[in-house]
Order: C-alpha cells, then structure tokens, then sequence
C-alpha cells in the first residue's frame, strides 16, 4: 500500500512515517503543501491518502476537491487538529473517505487507514460516539439559513440587513447565534464556512 502524508508539519510527518515504519505492507511518501501533493499524487497514485485539513496558506478541503478531479475513485482521509461536528461533515461532503481527529490512538489511524484502502468510510470511535455530525445546517432556523446564503454570496453584514429588511444589529447578532450553533468561532470562519457550502 501506498501511503501519502500531506501536512505542513514536519514534526506530524515524521510521527506518522515512524508509526508505520515497522509494517513492510505500508510505503510512504510525503507532502508539505498542495503542489507538492498533486504532483506526487500523480507521479505514485497512492492507495491512501492522509490529509489535513490546515496546510499553511491553503485550504486542505480544496485541496481534496481538486485531488478527485484528477481521480474520482481517490481514497482521503483527513487527519486534523478538529474534532467538531461541522468539521467532519464538511470533510465528508466534500468527498473524504473518513476522519480522524490527532489525538485518536495509533491503532485506530492504523485501522482507519486499512478500511479506507479496501473501499469503506471511517470516522474515529469517539467522533461517531460522542457526537451527532449531521448536516450542522440542519440546527439553523430559516431565517438564519437566509443570513448563511447572502453571506456565502459575499454579501457584508449591513448588506445582509438591507436585503432582509432588518437592522443591522439582528443581523449581527444572528451571525453570533450561527457561530455558536456551527461550533464557529470567528466571522470569518463563518464566510469562509458559507463560501465552502456554495461549492458543494
């Protein structure tokens, strides 16, 4: 099995080449940014690939939509600092094969990583236990789904009120509630999450 580890990290790089070090059945190759993964995704076509969703100055999720346009059949499974709902719905909407948090245990990458080469989908024991990642938009009211579309239309806030016929503060404070159903911190968390949601 081919293995490729993208991640900006050289310290995450070197940890998991080093876990499957001792099984002869695993090669690996690594990437640190989106340019050197496509082209090393071309050149070995790897069985697996290990991606995290932060690589510096690019977007890992993008980085997976343009991988299963070079190849529909690409197994990918992210490999993130984040844990919450809405980060491993948009992982898997956008195409990944499964989710593992990296604090899951060695064994469980190691299990995650053999089920996503034989074909299945895999998201880490905890996740799938200990919390509900359904469709995050589906804990959204109308009117807060409204504010969500004009957003990812790159609308602003006061254009966002104009549009709705509200004031500005409603709206602000309705992006706060958003943010806190969506496990989102910032607003621009938020455009970039509405953004993401109008490519897919």
């Amino acid at each position: 099995m081919i293995l490729l580890i993208v991640d900006d990290h050289s310290v995450i790089r070197d940890g998991v080449r080093r876990l499957f070090s001792p099984n002869p059945d695993i090669s690996v190759c690594e990437a640190s940014s989106s340019g050197d993964a496509l082209a090393i995704f071309r050149a070995q076509r790897p069985d697996v690939v290990l991606l995290d969703l932060n690589l510096g100055n690019s977007s890992g999720l993008d980085l997976l939509r343009r991988l299963l346009e070079e190849d529909v059949g690409a197994r990918i499974l992210i490999f993130s600092m984040y844990s919450e709902p809405i980060d491993v719905w948009r992982g898997l909407k956008a195409g990944a094969s499964g989710y593992v948090s990296k604090g899951a245990d060695p064994d469980e990458l190691l299990a995650a990583i053999h089920c996503v080469a034989d074909g299945g989908r895999y998201v880490e024991q905890e996740i799938a236990l200990d919390r509900a990642f359904v469709n995050p938009l589906e804990r959204l009211t109308a009117r807060e789904l409204d504010i969500v579309r004009l957003l990812g239309e790159g609308k602003s806030l006061s254009v966002v009120a104009n549009t709705l016929g509200v004031a500005y503060r409603t709206v602000a404070s309705a992006s706060s509630l958003i943010k806190s159903k969506l496990g989102l911190q910032r607003t621009v968390d938020l455009i970039r999450f509405t953004s993401e949601m109008r490519q897919q």
